[in-house]
């Protein structure tokens, strides 16, 4: 049984990171619109958990922080209601964690229902493709 919380060791803070997971070579994207996922394996550290997550939304969608922070309030929340959809895909990969970045592309606001269904149909394809 996985917890449903979002604790800090469960998001990506490291600048070096961050650079591995959109500059190296072995990450991988799939959209289902309003969400980018940038995804990708990368050996455990000393944190141990299985996975963490990167939440953007740009400036150039939202001028007002408050809409910003709604929007990325919303994608946690959603991520971290479904985030036992991933415990399948990593049995496959012990000792790795999967970083996963989520990317706003809209320029509208959503319902939060409607960002979770979006989520939930995100993580079965990236469990799909893992």
């Amino acid at each position: 049984m996985v917890a449903l919380t979002l604790k800090k060791k469960e998001r990506i803070s490291r600048r070096s990171l961050i650079e591995k997971l959109f500059t190296g070579g072995c990450s991988r994207s799939m959209s289902i619109f309003p969400l980018r996922a940038v995804y990708t394996f990368v050996d455990r550290d000393d944190e141990g958990v299985a996975v963490q997550i990167l939440v953007s939304v740009s400036k150039r969608h939202f001028k007002r922080a408050v809409k910003r922070n709604r929007v990325k309030r919303q994608i946690r929340e959603s991520f971290r209601l479904n985030k036992t959809i991933l415990s399948d895909a990593m049995p496959g990969h012990e000792g790795k964690t999967l970083e996963i970045a989520f990317i706003w592309l809209a320029d509208k606001l959503y319902s939060s229902e409607e960002i979770e269904s979006r989520m939930v149909a995100l993580l079965h394809r990236i469990n799909e493709k893992s």
